[in-house]
């Protein structure tokens, strides 16, 4: 059993697994997981687990080098895209809402949250540890 961070068991795994370079996505309640793609599924409830909430979990045990996001969040909701961007703390690149969802057939898994925050959906790039 663990003390604390990610206490998701599948979830925890994964981000043991993650190579420097792949990338795992934390998406909002809507985003379509491409067949293929493992699917971890956290959604409670509208809001819960909150995407943010789901993030900051993540960051405290994956390294992560960049990110992707799409411009239609950064444009419809700039608030949240601050909030999103301030936690990440590494480069954002921003592309559209269909990029995005094809970025996300090479994910090793998509996380999918009770988001309910139109393009919340962020794409994490693993870095290394050292």
């Amino acid at each position: 059993m663990k003390r604390g961070g990610i206490l998701h068991g599948e979830l925890s795994r994964i981000v043991a697994e993650l190579g420097h370079g792949q990338t795992l996505v934390l998406g909002d309640y809507g985003l379509p997981i491409p067949s293929g793609v493992w699917r971890i599924d956290l959604a409670l409830r509208e809001g819960s687990p909150a995407l943010l909430d789901a993030l900051e979990t993540v960051l405290s045990e994956l390294p992560v080098e960049s990110a992707v996001v799409a411009t239609e969040l950064a444009e419809g909701n700039p608030a949240y895209f601050e909030r999103l961007r301030a936690l990440l703390a590494v480069p954002v690149e921003l592309v559209t809402h269909e990029q995005l969802k094809a970025v996300c057939r090479d994910a090793v898994a998509v996380v999918r949250t009770g988001e309910w925050t139109p393009y919340a959906n962020v794409v994490l790039r693993a870095g290394v540890a050292f």
